[in-house]
């Protein structure tokens, strides 16, 4: 009995064993299974962060790509660099201020972070970009050509008939009088300091020219629900007679900036107001000061052209008072259609040194009419003295917007889009800007210099064959 009981024991012992080494087999293959399913888990993982890494390049590439479609390349001749554009941040001072950096940064921002494997063309686009934020707009030649066919009014070799003195002499002024001219420069709004500069002008005018100013945009405000009596509001407040300084300065106290910018329709009704001058009898000038672009739904490009061809035939010049990218792209395709003169001014000085042009023209007429002689040796000098300014300020520009990539390039390493490895990537093509801007101002003084000495007639053909590029190229 007790050899029985002994013998079921170990039988119950060995069935025990046995289960619980069958259990362990068991939690032993499922942990082998557990484990083979992480790893395949894991393999698979990895496929999909590759596949997530090539998709996020791709996604990269069409972020910077749209971001990129509507900007300017980056110039790579002289042709390109006159006719490149001003860019958002391009500054006329020393430094940027605390807001503009701040600007600056949330602008950088729109950019993905540069990989470390970039490629050469997706490091373009972001220098693309870079350099559209700080663009310099570089004096054009053809101003300083056209400047100084306008200084030799009277030369009767000069080829365009209304260059040649005439018995009498109009000058219209057309002021921009939309709410942006209530912005501040120093300690004046731009509106004061266009009519103090318009006033000082018209001093000048010898006693027998008839002179007009028209204002528009100077009624409403800028509200939509004003857009139809702002657009509406140009007003001929002086003309055309003779310079009357009381009278004058009455009309002037009115003008208040206002509303909207009706450019367009401005130059039409100075076109009807012109009809009765005609250019086989009258020099005609007009001066359009704005600070923006057409606002009311005109063409003032279209205009200024059927302007420039009426029986008047007037001698537009367009100056860009303080103006951003679209406007001066708009005011430059203005004066290029008539065959004026583009000048851009950011403060009084500027402003009354284009108007200082004129004034030394009609000075001239008022000599011509007592049968003065034009001095060919004074035109020359004048013209060195115009040539020594603009290759001044190219290289203004060039240094400006060299340190403002320079500038640039930090703020997007701080904001962690640039590494520092690639930061010399972008200040090497920053030098080879510089190189480019160096030899194109070299070889615009070299022509300069070579088409002072000759006839305007034969010159003005030699460089608008040389840089007369469309600037919606």
């Amino acid at each position: 009995m007790q050899n029985t009981r002994l013998i079921i024991f170990m039988i119950i012992l060995t069935i025990i064993l046995f289960g619980c080494k069958k259990e362990n087999e068991n939690n032993d293959n499922t942990q082998n299974d557990s484990d083979s399913v992480v790893l395949e888990e894991d393999t698979k993982g990895s496929r999909v962060e590759k596949d997530a890494d090539i998709k996020e390049t791709d996604v990269l590439e069409e972020e910077v790509l749209k971001l990129l479609e509507e900007l300017p390349e980056v110039p790579t001749d002289v042709g390109g660099i006159i006719n490149q554009l001003e860019g958002p941040f391009t500054t006329n001072k020393p430094d940027w201020d605390d807001q503009e950096i701040e600007a600056i940064r949330e602008e950088l921002n729109k950019l993905p972070p540069l990989p470390k494997d970039a490629s050469e063309e997706l490091v373009d686009q972001y220098f693309q970009y870079f350099y559209w934020l700080v663009a310099e707009d570089f004096p054009d030649p053809q101003d300083t050509i056209k400047k100084w066919e306008f200084s030799s009014f009277g030369n009767p070799d000069l080829p365009d008939s209304r260059f040649h003195f005439k018995e009498n002499y109009n000058v219209e002024v057309l002021l921009d009088g939309s709410g942006s001219m209530g912005a501040y420069i120093g300690d004046k709004t731009m509106m004061q300091i266009a009519k103090e500069s318009i006033k000082d002008f018209l001093e000048q005018v010898p006693e027998e020219a008839n002179v007009s100013l028209r204002v528009y945009g100077h009624k409403g405000t800028g509200s939509n629900s004003d857009k139809k009596l702002s657009c509406s509001a140009i007003e001929q407040v002086y003309g055309y007679q003779t310079y009357d300084e009381g009278t004058f300065q009455q009309q002037l106290d009115k003008i208040e900036p206002a509303g909207w910018t009706p450019l367009a329709d401005a130059l039409l009704q100075a076109k009807d107001s012109l009809k009765e001058f005609d250019a086989e009898h009258h020099t005609n000038l007009i001066y359009v000061v704005s600070d923006g672009i057409e606002t009311c739904d005109g063409d003032p490009v279209q205009v200024a052209k059927s302007l420039s061809d009426s029986n008047a035939k007037p001698i537009i010049n367009i100056i860009g008072f303080n103006v951003d990218s679209d406007a001066q792209k708009q005011l430059k395709e203005m004066a290029k259609v008539s065959g004026g003169i583009f000048s851009t001014v950011n403060d009084q000085e500027e402003l009354e040194e284009e108007f200082k042009r004129a004034e030394k023209v009609l000075e001239e007429w008022e000599e011509w009419k007592e049968d003065a002689i034009n001095d060919a040796d004074y035109q020359k000098v004048r013209n060195s003295f115009d040539i020594l300014e603009v290759t001044n300020e190219w290289n203004r520009r060039d240094d400006s917007q060299y340190v403002s990539i320079y500038r640039l390039v930090y703020i997007a390493e701080e904001e962690g889009i640039l590494t520092i490895n690639q930061m010399d990537k972008f200040h090497s093509k920053n030098n080879e800007m510089q190189d480019l801007i160096k030899r194109a101002k070299r070889e615009i003084e070299e022509d300069l210099n070579q088409i002072s000495a000759e006839k305007i007639g034969e010159m003005k053909e030699t460089i608008q064959d040389k840089y007369d590029n469309s600037i919606n190229e």
